[in-house]
């Protein structure tokens, strides 16, 4: 697994990553700066967005995260990309379904995708070695 990104590599978040760089956990918060200084490509399925959102959210800091990171939408063809991710692992449901827009919007991105979560073994269910994973723990 690489846990040290290269300057090219995109940086996927989940609903986890996000909440850590709203928390301004430093080393997230560290690549959401390098992504707004256009030295890194940080990005966040518009779906991590809702699921980021609760009643006590900081939304001073989440608007100043989320301006700074490349926010995708969910199309047809990811939605399709994350049914056949599903299909291929035999998983479903509304959790799994979240994990594999992540991992659908994250493999449409970059051909080897960093992906920051807090369900690693889940996410490599779906990308298998496709994607590096970084656990946050």
């Amino acid at each position: 697994m690489n846990q040290t990104p290269g300057l090219r590599q995109a940086v996927v978040l989940d609903c986890e990553g996000l909440s850590r760089a709203v928390g301004a956990d430093p080393y997230i918060r560290s690549l959401v700066n390098a992504a707004y200084l256009g030295k890194r490509r940080v990005i966040v399925s518009v779906v991590t967005l809702i699921e980021a959102t609760h009643p006590g959210l900081d939304r001073g800091a989440y608007n100043w995260v989320v301006s700074r990171l490349s926010v995708v939408p969910l199309t047809k063809e990811l939605a399709s990309a994350a049914s056949q991710l599903l299909e291929d692992a035999g998983r479903h449901g509304q959790s799994a379904a979240i994990d594999a827009i992540v991992c659908a919007t994250a493999l449409d991105a970059d051909e080897h995708p960093l992906i920051f979560t807090s369900a690693p073994d889940d996410l490599r269910a779906l990308t298998g070695n496709r994607a590096s994973i970084v656990p946050l723990r």
